[in-house]
């Protein structure tokens, strides 16, 4: 069995930058024991699975996972897939998918790139005194997010950059995706993100913090947009809009890898 694979730096303006997921369109679902074992093979933060959606509730079905588990909502890897269809169809504006836990999400065009628009995280504070001792920082404030998302505002950019985590320490906390954030030097906002219990210690990009950040600083900054930068080794900036509950995410996508999985 050979299914069409494509490889995409996601947030990314060229090659070798962003986040890297692959994506991957079947015609029906395969078992999930089977998804997990593909995505452990391609070993990237995320592949996306995508099927018609029989439903006419949107276009496609979109499952995401990492090497170790399925998680509920990933911004990157829905922008590939984005990417991924509106190549192939340049007649085509915009794209949806239904998802299991986060909703419908839609990928349009904008420009030279694509918007995202994923639900609105509001996060509320919270003491997180593991996850900050496991971080290894200094807090400005905590915030917590009931789907699992623990943020720590720090004072400035470059504590945001020095962020040592224990890794291990993290991940006794929990399946959380764990974000540091502060005001950025080059950008508005800065931010990291570390998902060691789902096999990540360090996401390159991560759509799904910026939408729980993309609330907060929206209030903080007094505005509804602003400009962001995911401060990892490959790094990515990312356009943020917060319209009502929905958190607009613009970026750009490069395509790097494109085959087939050959499946036994």
């Amino acid at each position: 069995m050979r299914i069409p694979f494509t490889q995409v730096d996601a947030f990314a303006d060229r090659a070798f930058a962003g986040n890297p997921a692959a994506v991957m369109p079947l015609s029906a679902w395969l078992d999930d024991a089977l998804l997990l074992a593909i995505a452990q093979e391609n070993n990237l933060s995320e592949t996306a699975f995508l099927v018609p959606d029989a439903s006419g509730a949107a276009d496609y079905e979109l499952r995401w996972f990492t090497p170790t588990a399925e998680i509920a909502l990933c911004g990157h890897a829905t922008l590939a897939s984005g990417h991924v269809v509106l190549s192939s169809e340049p007649d085509r504006d915009a794209v949806t998918f239904r998802t299991r836990q986060a909703g419908v999400l839609r990928v349009a065009r904008d420009g030279g790139g694509y918007t995202l628009a994923l639900p609105a995280y509001a996060p509320h504070p919270r003491a997180l005194p593991g996850v900050v001792a496991a971080l290894g920082v200094t807090a400005v404030k905590t915030l917590w997010h009931d789907a699992g998302y623990a943020v720590a505002v720090l004072a400035d950019e470059a504590a945001v950059r020095a962020c040592a985590p224990d890794q291990r320490a993290l991940a006794l906390e929990g399946r959380l995706l764990v974000i540091v954030t502060a005001p950025g030097d080059g950008s508005d906002v800065v931010s990291r993100a570390f998902t060691p219990a789902f096999g990540i210690d360090e996401d390159p990009v991560t759509g799904a913090a910026h939408a729980v950040i993309a609330p907060y600083w929206a209030r903080r900054l007094g505005r509804d947009r602003f400009s962001a930068v995911q401060a990892s080794a490959r790094g990515g900036r990312i356009g943020c809009r917060v319209e009502g509950d929905r958190v607009i995410l613009h970026g750009t996508c490069v395509t790097t890898i494109e085959g087939a999985f050959l499946l036994p």
